[in-house]
């Protein structure tokens, strides 16, 4: 069992539920998952119609892709959201890995049905996100408003009962509400002292946060009542390798007084992507910045909330290593171990008890996990947990 969560607030994470969640298992280690479907989007896949971009990458070949690209890549995802039917919300991050980089990259969500038997996957469209109505007060790099990688890195996404949507950002960090055709309907709302590099109020004063190392995951909970998001980073003055998870009030619009942080097995890590299992309990993907053959650590997480030591230590419990998956079928005409070798691994939803659904960020046009010299695909992979979870069935439909 491994320790991960250390208490920098209150101790429980307390929640009106309309039905009492489900048993939790005794702790206990989870065995190989396994691999049970697998399907894959072309690096070179763009918005049809869309503008050019990539133009402040120059002209040198990336991974044998040269920039700058006629449209906008359907990459970078960083964020899922299920919507029923097979098909998923997907969001793109800031675009091109930097703020200087990217203010040719329209932040968008796509809606995607990955098809994990054949191993093909169809976008379905999309939207942009926007703020027609001036909801931001700093000044955004396009006239006609519409958000790009140089105004905001977005990394994570919930749907809300209402059909909008709450993102969290890495610039601010920020969390950000949108429509459910991506325009903007609040003012960003900061995180109470804590600044990146980014943020555009900084006005001088000292960061204490990292180069977009903001909100990576972002959790609801499983009333639909409050957000949990988790920084990518360690704040100044914070104990090395741990990371700060907040609640967010979504009625109130505002944090409330409590907060946790997530401890990552060595300081140099970093978290992809964070979920609920129930009112206690979250998957948290964490992984090396390592690829291909020299990546170690990319794993899957069951952090709860509760100290059951009751020594200021809470426990994570290892549920699946991606770097070792069964693949007893084959799936996607891998051996019989499965790797998922990217850099950056950033989605994780839950499709039953037993079953999560996994994507991949693949930084295009930089990541060559899968192949060196190759420009990442987004990878999408189904993998059967040993146990089940026995999570709360809200999370469950969601």
């Amino acid at each position: 069992m491994r320790r991960a969560l250390i208490a920098l607030g209150a101790a429980a994470l307390v929640s009106g539920l309309a039905a009492p969640a489900a048993a939790t298992p005794e702790p206990r280690e989870f065995g190989r998952a396994t691999l049970t479907g697998f399907a894959t989007l072309p690096a070179e896949t763009f918005v049809p119609g869309s503008e050019a971009s990539g133009a402040a990458l120059g002209t040198a070949p990336v991974n044998g892709l040269t920039p700058p690209f006629a449209g906008q890549p359907v990459q970078g995802f960083s964020g899922i959201v299920r919507r029923g039917g097979g098909v998923y919300d997907m969001l793109s991050d800031n675009g091109f890995g930097a703020k200087a980089n990217s203010a040719d990259f329209l932040l968008r969500v796509h809606q995607v049905r990955p098809d994990l038997r054949t191993g093909a996957v169809k976008v379905l469209g999309g939207f942009d996100l926007s703020d027609p109505d001036r909801r931001i007060a700093f000044p955004l790099t396009r006239e006609d408003r519409k958000l790009t990688g140089a105004d905001f890195d977005v990394e994570s996404i919930v749907r809300a009962a209402d059909g909008t949507y709450w993102i969290g950002d890495e610039f601010g960090p920020f969390v950000l509400h949108f429509s459910s055709s991506g325009k903007l309907l609040d003012a960003p709302v900061p995180l109470p002292g804590v600044q990146a590099p980014e943020n555009p109020f900084l006005n001088g004063a000292q960061p204490n946060l990292g180069r977009s190392k903001g909100f990576e995951g972002m959790a609801e909970s499983v009333d639909g009542k409050r957000l949990h998001p988790l920084l990518e980073g360690t704040v100044s003055g914070d104990p090395a390798g741990t990371l700060r998870m907040y609640e967010f009030d979504v009625r109130k619009k505002r944090y409330t007084n409590k907060r946790w942080a997530y401890k990552l097995d060595a300081a140099n890590h970093a978290i992809g992507d964070a979920i609920a299992v129930d009112r206690h309990r979250f998957l948290i993907i964490e992984r090396d910045g390592a690829q291909g053959d020299a990546a170690q650590v990319k794993r899957v997480y069951l952090a709860d909330t509760r100290d059951r030591d009751r020594d200021g230590a809470l426990d994570k419990t290892l549920v699946a290593d991606l770097l070792d998956v069964a693949n007893p079928k084959g799936h996607g005409g891998f051996g019989e171990t499965f790797r998922f070798p990217f850099e950056t691994i950033e989605d994780v939803a839950l499709l039953d008890d037993h079953t999560l659904i996994i994507a991949n960020d693949n930084n295009f046009p930089f990541s060559s996990g899968r192949t060196p010299g190759k420009a990442d695909n987004n990878e999408f992979i189904t993998v059967r947990l040993s146990h089940p979870l026995k999570a709360d069935r809200r999370a469950l439909r969601r």
